[in-house]
């Protein structure tokens, strides 16, 4: 098949979160099972990897009613069958730091920008005369990629091109001010709440892709279901509920290259399921990273956003009580300014038990993830998570409350890899904490839960099989 994929964010050229991952994992995986794969992104200002970026020689020219803009097309092939076109803008993209916005917030011209990357892609596609039988587009920023291809492009050779819409995080939905119809030059008959773009009087790009595509996926099976709630639907359940024949739940993947205890270059000693040895040393090299003693008791850890999202006000509250027994915590992460107060204050209250590093710093991560041995997630929601795929292919016991992509990656239970909980509630978690406490004390049973852990398969190779099929469906329709 020959696939188009739009992404706002393709690692590891631009990243911001999990979008960037997936679009720079799954197209990768796609074309290893010899699909032809364009993936069409901005070419920021702050893009790594620039240095591999060479002209088409094609150029794209739109014209909107705020004026006309265009920009070269530029290319990077980055394996056999799988290449990035990265759209050059001055002044919507080079012009800036930023992929979304800065210190000052979201960008004013967001609209703009979004949409000269979604009607962009598809003329991009035609510039270099390629001819998809999908077109793969990726949360709110591409949203109007579908109603683009619907009512622009339905007298063109793209028309036949069959169209699917990912969300991977339906909290954020590219809302604008109604005056962004005229200014995008989009009809006004689609500005109604049935079939439409029109959200509480206001433009939702995100509702567009989920009206307009043939299919709608997002990032784990649950969360597939959680969104057509009330509680998680973000005022989107009606539609997702209408939609649901439509609607597919698939699991992202994580990158197996990277993230692996037999490989990592960043651990001081390497392990796999049947040899845990190294393990072992990578905790004694946490614990003297972090200025922390050593001795045996448990080291619970996070690598997070600290944001309301991923629960860290409930782990603040909940740590001072968990950490009068004796165990240690280690914490990477960046974020909400109460909460990263919130760990200086733990740590200076608790300096033997708790040490935080505020910041994102990749070689810490892989260590944490190797010597921890147990990973906290108590999450108010996730679409999908990935540190606690990262911390089962490293036999770090995961800690998750019971909530989208992470019901579907850990198994709780006494034959689990995992410890799950429910309420998002202090007791809950609370006894989360003594029953990761009570398997440190059961070392045969802590063996077990990490042996069950690393011999998962989250390869991304699974995912794109999925995503395969999927789309032969639609072309067979």
């Amino acid at each position: 098949m020959k696939i188009l994929f739009i992404s706002s964010e393709v690692a590891p050229f631009s990243k911001t979160g999990g979008l960037g991952d997936v679009a720079g994992a799954l197209p990768a995986a796609l074309a290893s099972l010899g699909h032809d794969v364009k993936v069409v992104t901005p070419r920021y200002r702050d893009l790594r990897d620039a240095g591999r970026l060479a002209p088409t020689g094609q150029s794209l020219q739109l014209r909107f009613p705020f004026g006309e803009v265009g920009g070269p097309i530029l290319s990077a092939r980055v394996a056999e069958g799988l290449e990035v076109l990265f759209l050059e803008n001055e002044h919507f993209f080079g012009g800036r730091h930023g992929l979304y916005g800065d210190a000052a917030g979201e960008f004013g011209d967001n609209a703009r920008r979004f949409a000269y990357l979604s009607v962009g892609a598809l003329q991009a596609a035609q510039r270099v005369g390629f001819q998809p039988d999908i077109i793969h587009a990726n949360d709110w920023q591409t949203g109007l990629v579908p109603v683009a291809l619907r009512r622009g492009f339905q007298s063109t050779s793209l028309s036949r091109a069959r169209s699917v819409f990912t969300i991977h995080n339906l909290a954020y939905q590219g809302q604008f001010q109604k005056d962004a119809m005229a200014d995008l030059g989009l009809p006004w008959d689609l500005f109604t709440s049935e079939g439409g773009l029109e959200f509480y009087d206001t433009v939702n790009l995100l509702k567009g892709g989920l009206v307009f595509s043939d299919a709608l996926t997002t990032v784990s099976p649950t969360y597939a279901r959680e969104i057509q709630t009330p509680e998680q639907g973000y005022g989107l359940d009606g539609l997702l509920r209408r939609r649901a024949h439509r609607l597919h739940g698939i699991l992202n993947g994580v990158d197996v290259q990277e993230w692996n205890p037999v490989t990592d270059p960043y651990l001081p000693a390497r392990f796999g399921p049947r040899e845990m040895e190294g393990k072992a040393v990578c905790k004694r090299a946490l614990l003297a990273r972090f200025g922390l003693p050593e001795g045996d008791a448990p080291v619970f850890a996070i690598v997070s956003r600290l944001a309301w999202q991923k629960g860290m006000d409930l782990l603040l509250e909940v740590l001072p009580t968990a950490l009068q027994a004796d165990l240690r915590f280690v914490g990477v992460g960046s974020g909400e300014g109460p909460l990263e107060e919130g760990l200086r204050a733990l740590q200076a209250r608790f300096p033997r038990q708790v040490s935080v590093h505020l910041g994102f710093d990749p070689a810490l991560s892989h260590l944490v993830e190797a010597g921890a041995d147990f990973f906290l997630m108590p999450s108010r929601y996730e679409p999908c998570g990935l540190n606690q795929m990262y911390s089962l292919r490293y036999g770090t016991v995961p800690i998750v409350r019971a909530t989208g992509g992470l019901v579907d990656t850990v198994e709780g239970g006494l034959d689990g890899n995992g410890i799950l909980f429910e309420a998002f509630h202090k007791s809950a978690l609370l006894a989360a904490f003594r029953r990761a406490q009570a398997l440190y004390a059961d070392p045969p049973r802590l063996a077990d839960f990490r042996r069950r852990g690393m011999e998962k398969d989250f390869s991304w190779d699974v995912s794109a099989r999925r995503y395969e099929a999927l789309y032969s469906a639609l072309m067979a329709e």
